[in-house]
């Protein structure tokens, strides 16, 4: 019978430690818990935090779950999945509002579009399934580096070009722009990637209230907005759709 190894066990024991219980554990209440001598409880902790696995709060010195493990667990939940939770929500997305609809998710320092919902009209039109787009400027990406903190991290270090006049791309606006998104619950992008072009996003949540993905619509500026601002009706109905996908994937309150 193949042995279990004895570091990677303990490694385990640790982060379901520090998953339940208080927030932040010192590293004698991680040792005295688990059994361990200090000195080998620290290494682990310390290969656990240069993998992102495990922060230490500079302050206190006590250590809790990393956003590594965000990221593992937002791909646990299956892509396909959540695009199979966005279908009908999305068409009736497309339908109210009269302009393509984008499902996006994080991958590799952008958004991944998983699926796309054609303009309602007579149009040519292009599917853009597979298609990237950037962090910083898009209404998507800026919804999930506002909610999802390994997506902040990304859009941080990562390039942020500036695609227009209208680009905003210093950390000081940018972290201002997301301060916003999470106070209203929604995020634009109005010619920021895209001449002539507006979008509104809303995060996707979880039955643990994590962010899994992003919804919006794409149009020209001139049915997005009215009177130099954001149409409400179309904020609504996006910020409605998001809410209907969050419910069906678990989440509450929304």
């Amino acid at each position: 019978m193949a042995r279990n190894i004895q570091s990677l066990e303990r490694a385990a024991a640790m982060l379901r430690l520090l998953a339940g219980g208080e927030r932040r554990l010192g590293l004698s209440d991680i040792a005295s818990s688990l059994g361990l001598a200090k000195g080998t409880a620290h290494g682990i902790l310390r290969t656990l935090q240069q993998e992102g696995f495990v922060e230490q709060d500079d302050t206190s010195g006590r250590y809790q779950l990393g956003a590594e493990l965000l990221r593992l667990g937002t791909t646990y939940l299956d892509v396909h999945e959540l695009r199979a939770r966005a279908l009908v929500w999305t068409d009736d997305l497309a339908r109210a509002s009269g302009e393509s609809v984008y499902l996006g998710v994080l991958h590799q320092q952008g958004v991944l579009v998983v699926h796309h919902v054609f303009r309602p009209d007579d149009s040519r039109q292009v599917l853009e399934i597979g298609a990237m787009q950037p962090l910083h400027s898009t209404a998507l990406g800026k919804v999930l580096s506002a909610y999802d903190p390994v997506a902040h991290s990304e859009m941080v270090e990562g390039e942020r070009k500036a695609f227009t006049d209208r680009t905003i791309s210093t950390p000081d606006e940018l972290e201002q722009v997301l301060d916003l998104t999470r106070a209203r619950g929604y995020a634009a992008d109005v010619e920021e990637t895209w001449e002539g072009v507006a979008s509104i996003a809303a995060p996707i949540h979880d039955r643990r209230r994590m962010p899994v993905g992003a919804v919006g619509i794409t149009g020209a500026v001139e049915r997005i907005c009215r009177d130099g601002e954001l149409r409400p009706e179309l904020i609504a109905a996006v910020r409605d759709c998001a809410r209907a996908v969050s419910r069906d994937l678990g989440a509450a309150r929304f």
